[in-house]
Formats: structure tokens, C-alpha cells, sequence
């Protein structure tokens, strides 16, 4: 592309793409730039399981699910918990993002190819208020090809325009300045990386050959969150979650280190809500690691017995897959970094699941006859091989074994006999199909859905009934990922400065933009939005950036 193009870009990740995308449908020429290398095109959206947040879609119709508009928003709005004078673009955002989940979302990407595994998995399952956080209701669609099949149509659509000569793709280009001039946006200046051959996610070179600058009427940022930089994951980290943890797992690459959101700061940019953050507490060292402290996440069904690194039972109801924050909220104050799943072979079988593509062969090759495999005896292959190569999980016959194990990789000292008393007292509950334990009851009712009773929870069992043996326990670490806060927008993804007018020529998109306006999940998320905000925002700016 030799003429100057209509917008740059700033990163390749998804809602980059998208707004890439929706400019070149426009007729607009755009640039990429993007820092790492060709190999780690379409960002950290190719890593993801793909689940897409919809409401009252044909998959959960048939699947028996009674959906809406307003238990969505009910849902929403009760998780997010929006309190501040600043989230009034968040609040927007929220609102326009559940509009588009329950109208056009779903058939804009089926226009595109993107289809949808028929079972609705059902995330954070909430909190037990019915007014406060979680799904009331399955609403995680999974993406037949999972994080690349979300990608796929868009990187497409930017490639095609390349190879025409208009979009124009750069990589190892590293912005390190929003250029204003008049009090507007025109342009990038940066360093030229010398190429680098690193595979997807790998750590790549810094090593600086050359500089750059390029000018456009308009720049959209679309960088990320700081998932991958542990110290400004500390820095940020709020007191309502307690004291930050010494040692974490990254969900994201080293390069998801959060540099553009100071950049575009400086650029004139109002960042907020930098205190909200979705970090995993269910994270796994990864065997065969792509990226430093490589983590990956365990996507849990209901069953298995939680844990403190000490043996305590994690009180109600902080179960699996529940309430993700509140349980790491929880967790910071037994002043450890680490917790335990207790369970079976049985409970593995049917309820582990990996987060993350590549951990998911079967759907993200669209293959059928692997995916036909998840309903023979055994855990999927990846879980598996966790569990026979990874370091955080140890496997026995009886109880005693396994508490030995648990001692072995323990950092704390764990209290066995009260581990013993947790296992036994939940089993004396299975003598009855009736009892008092709350997550007995929450099991038997999750099996109610015709979704989890055929792939995800496990029928209810004793931890020691030898035919669902052997025993397992799985350290879990935390694991970071998403960043809930960032740029302030307006619903046009245009960048807002700090009293609330727009900075011409400037956007944001994706996790930069906090998913939209800054924040639009508030305080917590309901899963599948991830995917879906950087589809949104990407949409919104790159549609508002293309009009004359």
C-alpha cells in the first residue's frame, strides 16, 4: 500500500481485526502495526476456548433453556455491581453489548462461518442470589474451532485486503508514541524489531533496527490488557481483594504487558477502573509451556471438593465454576497462593475441561470422530496428559497416598486430618439423596439440564467409593488474565480525555478499552464476554472510524 492510509491500527488481536475489517468493508485503506511476529497473528484470541455470550439462542432453545433480554440484563447488571461517577460509558456499554448478544450478534457471525457446539455450557454459575452475580442460565457458547474459529473470518478479511494492496500489515513494530499535533491524533512513531522466527506466544527479540512513523486521520489502539506484566498486575491489584499474590501463573503472553495504555495516557487519553481485573484461581503449570510461568486454566464442572492450602473447605458457595472472584477474594485471605481440588477419576472424566485451543484438539481442528472420544471411558487426551505429566497433580488409591502427595508438592503446611474429616463428612451426606451440603444440592440440580447431566457434571458419588477411584488432588495457583478497566469510550469506541470530550482521531478497542467505555463488566464478568467485547468494540469504532 503506498498511499497514506485512512486509520492505523495497533495491534493484530482480535478486535483489532475486526475494526481492521469493518474499515476495509467501508471501502477505507488501514494499517496494522503490530509488535511481535507474523506467528502470533490474531493476539491472545487464538488461545482462548472461543465461548461466545448469546441470549436466547437457537442452541439453548434446544437445549431447554428459557432465555431473555431482561434476566440477562438482571444478570448483568447484578455482576457487575457498577458504583462509580465513571462508569457511565461502562453502564452504556454494558447495555448496548446485551442488546447485540440477544439480536444481530449471532447471526452477523453465522453471515461470516462462525458455528456453535450445540451443548450450552453453563459459567459462573453465581453467587445464590438470584438479583446478584452470575448466569441464571447456560449461556457459554462454545465456537466449533474454539479461539481461531472467532479469528478466522476476520484475519481473512485483513489478509485479502493485503494481498490487494489495501491493508498493509506490519509486524515487529512497536509504537512507543501516539503522534498529536493541534490536539489531535495523526500518526504513530515506534521502533523497527529485527525479525524474530518465535512461534506463537514465544518470547520474542527487542532488539531495535531501525524507527518509523506513520500518519493517518485516525489511530485505534487495540494492545491488550496487562495480563502478561506481573508487577503492574500487583501495582493495580485492589485492597477489596487483599494483599496481591508473591507468585501467579500467566494466562497470556509476556508481551501482553499493558505499554499503549500509558502511551495513549500521555496522549491525552482518560484511563479508569484500572482496579478491576479477572484473574483465575483455577490455573494449572503448563507441562510443555509456551511463554514464562505459562499457566493454564481449569474449566470446572460443579463435583470436585475445594480446598485451602491449609485443607480447610472453601465455604458456600464457592464451589467450581461458580464465583470466580469471590472465591479469589476468599483465597487472598487465607494468606496463600495456591488452593486444592480433591476428586475423582470419575469427577475428571466428566467435568475437566482445559481452557485454551490448543487444549482442545477435537474442537478446534472441527474434528468429529476426536471429539466423539469425549464420551468413551477416560478423561479427554490433554487432561490426561496433565494429569500424568503435570506437576501440580497427584494421583492415589487411597486417601492416606494421597495426602502424602499433597504434602510432597505443598508449600504450607497442610492440615491432613482436617482433609480427612472434609472428605468423610461429604461422603456421609451421599447416604440419602437428600442432605444439608449446599454443593450436593447445587450438583443434583445442575444435573437438571440436559447439558450438564450428558457432558459436564458427574453423577453425585463418595470421594472413597473405590469404583470411582482413583483419588486425585490438583494444586490450583492464580492465574492472571483479563483486564476489566482501561480507555474510557464513548459507544462509538472514541477515546474520551480526562474531561470528557473525545480525543480527535483516537480510538480504543478490545481489552485497551476495558471491552468497551473503560469497564463495561464492572467489577466481575459472566464469561464468554471476552471474546465477544473485542468482537463489539472492534465493530462499534471500526464502523464510527469509516464514516466520512
Amino acid at each position: 500500500m503506498t498511499k497514506e492510509p485512512d486509520a492505523i491500527v495497533v495491534g493484530a488481536g482480535l478486535s483489532g481485526l475486526v475494526a481492521a475489517s469493518e474499515l476495509l468493508d467501508a471501502g477505507r485503506r488501514v494499517t496494522i502495526v503490530e509488535q511481535e511476529p507474523s506467528a502470533s497473528f490474531g493476539g491472545q484470541a487464538w488461545w482462548s476456548f472461543g465461548g461466545l455470550f448469546l441470549i436466547d439462542s437457537p442452541e439453548q432453545r434446544r437445549m431447554g433453556v428459557h432465555d431473555s433480554l431482561a434476566l440477562a440484563r438482571d444478570d448483568w447488571f447484578g455482576t457487575a455491581g457498577f458504583d462509580r461517577a465513571e462508569d457511565h460509558w461502562p453502564r452504556q456499554w454494558a447495555e448496548a453489548y446485551l442488546q447485540f448478544a440477544a439480536g444481530e450478534k449471532r447471526a452477523w457471525l453465522h453471515e461470516k462461518g462462525v458455528r456453535f457446539f450445540p451443548v450450552v455450557g453453563w459459567a459462573e454459575r453465581g453467587d445464590g442470589r438470584a438479583g446478584g452475580h452470575g448466569n441464571s442460565v447456560p449461556r457459554f457458547h462454545i465456537t466449533w474451532g474454539t479461539g481461531p474459529g472467532v479469528v478466522e473470518p476476520f484475519a481473512r478479511r485483513v489478509q485479502s485486503a493485503a494481498a490487494n494492496g489495501r491493508a498493509a500489515i506490519r509486524n515487529r513494530h512497536r509504537v512507543d508514541e501516539l503522534i498529536v499535533e493541534d490536539g489531535r491524533v495523526v500518526g504513530v512513531r515506534g521502533a523497527v524489531l529485527a525479525p524474530d522466527s518465535a512461534e506463537r506466544g514465544a518470547p520474542s527479540n527487542r532488539e531495535v533496527v531501525g524507527d518509523f512513523e506513520l500518519r493517518a486521520p485516525v489511530v485505534i489502539v487495540a494492545s491488550g490488557g496487562i495480563g502478561g506484566n506481573h508487577d503492574l498486575v500487583r501495582a493495580a491489584w485492589p485492597a477489596r481483594l487483599g494483599e496481591p499474590p508473591a507468585h501467579m501463573l500467566s494466562g497470556v503472553p509476556a508481551h501482553v504487558d499493558g505499554r499503549m495504555l500509558g502511551i495513549a495516557e500521555t496522549a491525552g487519553a482518560h484511563l479508569i477502573n484500572g482496579d478491576r481485573m479477572w484473574h483465575y484461581t483455577e490455573g494449572i503449570q503448563n507441562w510443555d509451556p509456551v511463554w514464562e510461568r505459562h499457566g493454564i486454566r481449569i474449566l470446572p464442572g460443579p463435583s470436585s471438593l475445594w480446598l485451602d492450602a491449609h485443607g480447610d473447605r472453601l465455604p458456600s458457595p464457592l464451589y467450581p465454576g461458580f464465583d470466580t472472584l469471590g472465591t479469589l477474594e476468599h483465597l487472598r485471605r487465607t494468606g496463600s497462593d495456591y488452593s486444592w481440588f480433591v476428586l475423582t477419576q470419575k469427577i475428571i472424566e466428566k467435568e475437566f475441561a482445559l481452557s485454551g485451543s490448543e487444549q482442545n484438539p477435537d474442537l478446534t481442528g472441527k474434528d468429529v470422530r476426536l471429539l466423539a472420544k469425549r464420551a468413551a471411558p477416560g478423561a479427554p487426551g490433554p487432561v490426561e496428559a496433565f494429569k500424568q505429566h503435570g506437576a501440580d497433580f497427584v494421583v492415589a488409591d487411597t486417601l492416606d497416598e494421597l495426602l502424602a502427595g499433597m504434602q510432597r508438592i505443598a508449600d504450607v503446611p497442610l492440615d491432613t486430618e482436617l482433609v480427612a474429616r472434609h472428605v468423610r463428612e461429604r461422603d456421609r451426606q451421599l447416604d440419602n439423596d437428600f442432605g444439608k451440603d449446599l454443593q450436593l444440592a447445587a450438583i443434583r440440580s445442575a444435573r437438571k439440564y440436559r447439558g450438564d447431566r450428558l457432558i459436564r457434571v458427574a453423577s453425585p458419588h463418595k470421594l472413597l467409593d473405590p469404583a470411582a477411584g482413583p483419588l486425585i488432588a490438583v494444586k490450583l495457583h492464580i492465574l492472571t488474565r483479563k483486564s476489566l478497566g482501561g480507555i474510557e469510550t464513548d459507544l462509538d469506541g472514541r477515546v474520551l480525555g480526562a474531561d470528557g470530550a473525545p480525543v480527535p482521531g483516537l480510538f480504543a478497542v478490545g481489552e485497551a478499552a476495558g471491552f468497551g467505555g473503560g469497564g463495561m463488566h464492572g467489577y466481575r464478568a459472566l464469561e464468554g464476554t471476552f471474546l465477544g467485547g473485542c468482537l463489539f468494540s472492534g465493530r462499534q469504532a471500526g464502523r464510527a472510524a469509516a464514516r466520512p
